[in-house]
């Protein structure tokens, strides 16, 4: 018989099939279907020129490793070699990673299907060509063999007893705001803020993860799989403990209780959609937890920790898989996961996209595809104690109908993770970010998407009339605000660059991705393009002001972060700005897209601050640079620090 009409048996018999939204402790996640294996073309030899010989790097192509080009050809090129498709990272920012990262984003990572049918050989000598070096060339990452390691590791003092910024948003509102008793910074010595010191991150290519600072320690995250703790003061390195995959988002501290003598652990993801807590003074592993079994599962934002619960958005590759004909789409979808901070247990599970999924189709070619599936989570949780409710934005859907849960707000609650309200800005947006290439799955919607998804946090704040407001923006350039007291309710909506209320579907003010920023007056979104840096009147929705940077000064999307009188924002090319709160005048600005010498002696240069924002704490402020994942954002691998002179 054939396999795939078998795996319809299968799901018939309730193999991968979950009812409802929510899933207990206690069941049993749905495996993910068997996938088609496809041969590799035949071999061919390496050219001179292609990626490998010299390059940005000056790499030389390794004796042994020219098939690796024409496999990359072959496999890889009908996406990475071809302008039009772009969501796919372009070949010459593939060629600036190291054979490490390449090798892992083939072997377990987010290209694991893609690269199906490929002997371990072929993809260590496509890993080894593109990066132009061998596998195991580069120094690890270990605290161990840095020469910047502390003198000592005294006991760490409470984290919560002085200034901190702790997870995404420094508080359970994912406001990113600091206020001036923990900031210590102001308007005016904000210009006189000078370069303290840089970390590097060993093999780094990619710098997502924001820092969390707290009890004058620094705890950050790499794409090299290492989390570190850094003193903040001086950026020697206390430990390092290494996951395994790429910590993208922010770590977050929190108490433990029944873990020897662990006290607070620092808690954090990974690209496997594995969860851990480490000993915040030491960095020894208290537990591990895996919250989704699909191949294509991960955790791309921070966790929230609260009241002795850790809140985990789970999110997914599989819309840039699910063009690939031979992927069993659409089986994976986005969840919230509750677990208990002491030990790592699962107390519950939301899913995003609601109800039973069932194979549809067989694919011209055999291939099973699965309904419903999508709404990805991106962002850290937003915690709602007056309603015991914990808040995510969600992700496109992947399959038809789009359900009412995708591309917008949900409200879940805390203890039991039942839904208690979602709202929806865009209702219909079926997208899958792999089906832009010229030979494309069955699965891709007809007709596609806007990909429209909301990837930042909802802000929560209070207004002095003592309503509360709940925020997001979307990849349309909208900003929605909602009730959270009234289900959600929408209270206004209005384009980015002109403050016009607008409608679902109407006119695009640029694009919000990663997230704002609020004080007791005023919202901030970096809107990217045109938009600029935008203020918008938390209770009006009025525009404010926005701050567009001179020529040259590059698409300001990253997440901004206020201080009382300043907001601080980052850019596609690497500069971060301060601007004032009052009008949005620039006060500050610093290039971070140059070379530094680093406290480890790593090398490290800095790119685009695309994502996560600068973080400030006790007069001294920090921000990651250098996000290589779309043709127009410049990598890097460094940490930096800054105090006022």
């Amino acid at each position: 018989m054939n396999r795939n009409l078998r795996l319809l048996g299968v799901v018939a018999a309730g193999w991968i099939g979950v009812m409802g939204y929510v899933v207990s402790a206690k069941s049993q996640q749905p495996a993910a279907p068997a996938r088609s294996e496809t041969a590799p073309a035949a071999a061919a030899p390496g050219q001179p020129g292609q990626p490998g010989r010299g390059g940005q790097r000056g790499q030389a192509a390794l004796p042994g490793t020219e098939y690796g080009w024409s496999a990359f050809q072959t496999r890889c090129g009908k996406c990475h070699l071809n302008p039009t498709v772009d969501l796919a990272t372009p070949a010459f920012v593939i060629r600036q990673m190291t054979p490490e990262k390449i090798y892992e984003t083939l072997t377990t990572g987010s290209m694991r299907d893609e690269a199906e049918g490929l002997s371990d050989g072929q993809k260590r000598r496509i890993a080894e060509f593109m990066a132009g070096r061998p596998l195991g060339s580069s120094k690890a990452g270990d605290a161990k063999d840095m020469p910047n390691k502390c003198a000592t590791n005294p006991p760490m003092t409470d984290p919560f007893a002085g200034p901190g910024w702790n997870g995404w948003g420094n508080d359970g509102g994912n406001t990113r705001f600091q206020p001036a008793a923990a900031a210590r910074l102001t308007a005016a010595n904000v210009p006189r803020l000078k370069l303290k010191w840089a970390f590097g991150f060993p093999t780094g290519e990619s710098s997502n993860s924001q820092p969390t600072v707290l009890a004058g320690r620094v705890f950050a995250g790499s794409d090299n799989g290492f989390v570190y703790s850094l003193d903040a003061a001086t950026g020697c390195v206390y430990w390092s403990y290494e996951s395994g995959s790429i910590v993208r988002g922010s770590l977050v501290v929190g108490p433990v209780a029944g873990q020897g003598d662990a006290r607070y652990a620092v808690f954090f993801g990974d690209g496997h959609a594995n969860v851990f807590a480490v000993n915040a003074q030491n960095g020894r592993l208290l537990w591990k937890t895996k919250v989704d079994s699909h191949v294509v599962a991960r955790i791309t934002a921070g966790t929230r920790f609260h009241n002795g619960k850790l809140f985990v958005p789970v999110s997914s590759s599989e819309e840039f898989s699910s063009g690939t004909p031979d992927y069993p789409c659409c089986t994976s979808r986005g969840s919230l996961v509750a677990l208990d901070a002491n030990s790592g247990k699962i107390l519950w599970k939301t899913w995003v996209v609601p109800g039973e999924q069932k194979a549809y189709k067989i694919q011209s070619n055999g291939v099973v595809l699965y309904a419903p599936g999508g709404g990805a989570v991106w962002n850290s949780p937003t915690v709602d104690p007056v309603r015991n409710a914990v808040y995510v934005s969600t992700g496109d859907a992947t399959t038809f109908p789009a359900p009412n849960t995708t591309d917008g707000v949900m409200a879940m609650d805390i203890d039991t993770g039942k839904v208690l309200w979602a709202f929806q800005a865009d209702s219909k947006d079926v997208f899958m970010g792999g089906c832009n290439g010229p030979v494309r799955s069955e699965a891709c919607p007809n007709p596609m998407g806007p990909d429209l998804d909301i990837g930042n946090s909802p802000i929560l704040k209070s207004l002095p009339n003592g309503k509360r407001v709940l925020l997001v923006g979307t990849k349309q350039g909208h900003i929605i605000a909602l009730d959270p007291d009234d289900n959600g309710k929408q209270l206004y909506r209005v384009l980015a660059t002109t403050g016009q209320p607008v409608a679902e579907g109407g006119g695009r003010g640029g694009s919000i991705v990663w997230g704002g920023a609020a004080d007791d007056q005023y919202v901030y979104y970096g809107a990217g393009g045109q938009a600029g840096l935008v203020a918008f009147g938390l209770a009006s929705g009025q525009k404010a002001w926005a701050f567009t940077p001179p020529a040259g000064g590059g698409s300001l999307g990253a997440a901004p972060t206020a201080i009382p009188g300043v907001v601080f924002q980052g850019s596609s090319n690497g500069r971060l700005y301060a601007v004032s709160a009052a009008d949005g005048k620039q006060i500050w600005e610093f290039n971070t897209a140059q070379e530094f010498a680093t406290v480890n002696n790593v090398p490290a240069r800095g790119g685009a601050i695309a994502v996560s924002g600068a973080v400030v704490v006790n007069g001294m402020l920090f921000v990651s640079s250098g996000y290589a994942i779309t043709n127009t954002a410049s990598g890097g691998n460094v940490l930096l620090a800054f105090s006022v002179e």
